[in-house]
């Protein structure tokens, strides 16, 4: 609902593409939150034509009529680059584009898509294979990719508060303070991409889920993954030299659900940013 109303994490989108935009970027590869496959296995979008899922309370004129660019070729490419790795991963020609990836494709590049890659999660939710997965695509950033993982700080469904948004359509509504649980684990999330970088930022990142508060925080494990991902991407040896994590926009919905937008690394040399939700 965040990404369908005007807000200062939309603004952050919005700056962050048209920089990637000032910087030539050969495209985007993103893992998002609700995309997951079964077993042991990774899948990767190569649906040729990709429909969009529906929003919940978001409008469609908001996303029905914004044109998807999937990137084929680097999918292919980013299953070759994970099956040499060892993972058990394969292409998925039906896959239909989920919101945690459309609508922020959305906020960055509102005047036209740039070739995307959509990568999955595996349903087991192991943080360390996560990262194996972000630690393989990594060299993409090199090349010009933006690498991008879509998630959420602090997402706990049956700890929000629904009333505001049920009776009033408004999910930004803050009638109580967040309950300190939420706090607590969403300052702990800064701390780990704000004082780490390189191989610390990959064990701190795993590590947040043994946190006390992390089931409070994420009653299910898929909203995490994504910082498991981009810690991989971003927390090379190589990376030791890269700025830490910025805290570029933050926005809390729904009264305890906290959406934590960072930038990891830098833009100099040809190697891209990556960016986390």
């Amino acid at each position: 609902m965040m990404l369908g109303e005007a807000s200062s994490s939309a603004d952050y989108w919005k700056r962050c593409g048209d920089e990637a935009l000032a910087k030539n970027i050969k495209g985007v590869v993103m893992m998002g939150a609700h995309w997951d496959a079964t077993w042991d296995a990774i899948e990767v979008a190569t649906t040729p034509n990709p429909g969009k899922s529906p929003v919940a309370y978001v409008h469609p004129d908001k996303y029905v009529n914004y044109k998807l660019r999937p990137d084929l070729e680097t999918g292919k490419r980013c299953v070759r680059m994970l099956k040499q790795a060892g993972f058990n991963v394969r292409a998925n020609e039906k896959f239909e584009w989920i919101h945690d990836t459309y609508l922020i494709l959305i906020r960055m590049f509102p005047n036209g898509c740039p070739p995307t890659t959509i990568v999955s999660m595996n349903a087991r939710f192991d943080p360390h294979l996560h990262m194996r997965v972000g630690s393989t695509l990594r060299p993409l950033r090199d090349e010009g990719y933006l690498l991008i993982g879509s998630g959420g700080a602090v997402h706990n469904l049956y700890r929000n508060h629904w009333a505001p948004m049920l009776k009033h359509r408004d999910n930004f509504a803050q009638e109580v303070p967040p309950d300190a649980w939420a706090l607590e684990f969403r300052q702990s999330v800064e701390d780990v991409f704000a004082a780490n970088r390189g191989p610390r930022l990959r064990r701190a990142v795993t590590r947040l889920m043994k946190h006390p508060q992390f089931r409070d925080a994420h009653a299910t494990d898929d909203h995490f993954m994504a910082a498991c991902f981009v810690a991989g991407a971003a927390g090379d040896w190589e990376d030791e030299k890269e700025d830490v994590g910025v805290l570029g926009a933050e926005t809390w919905e729904l009264t305890n659900m906290c959406n934590s937008q960072f930038t990891i690394g830098s833009w100099h040399a040809g190697n891209q940013g990556t960016v986390v939700s």
